[in-house]
């Protein structure tokens, strides 16, 4: 059982404040269904609101920091601070839908020691307001669920391996590569789920739900969090070409040691042969 750490204790008490406000928002959902207009706008506000609650909290944790939003941008920190990347609604459609299954996403990201840019994420937090999961990671620490260390599965035969994945959406993404993947990847797994959020999709691999994951057309904000808790549980993190980076946003692949290799294979041929 690892203790939390300082910064872990704030990001997750801001979580779990921004969640209890989704969740209530959430509970007024089913009255909006009415209105077409409604429910988007209502959204947006309770989006809104948790984006800001989150900032207030954060802010005042650690005066200086910068601030990567999915609604407000970036907001500049001190020279040399890091930057919270923050997700307030991930699972945004699920939630405009009556759906429970949505996170609040933090992550902390340090920059290059040469000043560069921005480098490693070093802490991590996905909380699941409506079943009260708090998924954290700190860089050399591991990932936990709570108090319980996560690891990735070992399930290594893509016959046995359950893969998550997001598909595109109207605007969003390119249908044509998924479809290739997909074709290329559904016949040797298990199963293939899609349920709406990149990261809660993340943190169940890292929890061993999921043994996979793959989408593109990210955001900074979607995969931050995630990818470093499936780090800190023994995964790998890639890009379709096998690059690691700290954040992954136009290509994410996703699994335990053995599988990452094997659908990394997989996935590279289906868009290597459509090319």
């Amino acid at each position: 059982m690892a203790a939390l750490s300082g910064l872990i204790r704030v990001m997750e008490r801001a979580a779990r404040r921004a969640g209890s406000r989704l969740r209530r928002d959430f509970g007024e959902i089913e009255h909006l269904q009415v209105s077409r207009k409604g429910p988007a706008d209502f959204v947006s506000k309770a989006d809104m609101r948790a984006e800001r609650s989150l900032y207030d909290d954060l802010l005042q944790a650690r005066p200086g920091w910068g601030f990567l939003l999915e609604e407000a941008g970036e907001i500049k920190g001190e020279d040399g601070q890091p930057r919270w990347v923050i997700d307030p609604l991930d699972g945004t459609s699920n939630f405009l839908h009556g759906i429970p299954h949505f996170a609040v996403s933090i992550a902390v990201q340090e920059r290059k020691l040469d000043g560069s840019g921005w480098g490693d994420v070093t802490a991590a937090v996905v909380y699941q307001p409506i079943t009260d999961e708090t998924f954290w990671a700190e860089k050399t620490r591991g990932a936990w669920l709570h108090d319980g260390r996560l690891r990735v599965s070992s399930r290594n035969r893509m016959s046995d391996a359950l893969i998550a994945t997001g598909i595109p959406f109207q605007g969003h993404g390119n249908f044509a590569e998924w479809s290739r993947i997909f074709g290329a990847l559904g016949p040797e797994v298990a199963g293939i789920r899609r349920f709406g959020a990149a990261s809660l999709d993340l943190a169940w691999v890292a929890a061993g739900r999921f043994d996979g994951f793959w989408e593109s057309d990210l955001q900074p904000w979607d995969t931050a969090a995630g990818c470093l808790l499936v780090r800190e549980a023994g995964g790998f993190v890639t890009d379709y070409r096998g690059r690691s980076q700290p954040i992954h946003t136009e290509q994410v692949l996703a699994g335990n040691d053995g599988l990452h290799s094997k659908m990394h294979k997989v996935v590279a041929a289906s868009l290597r042969n459509a090319g």
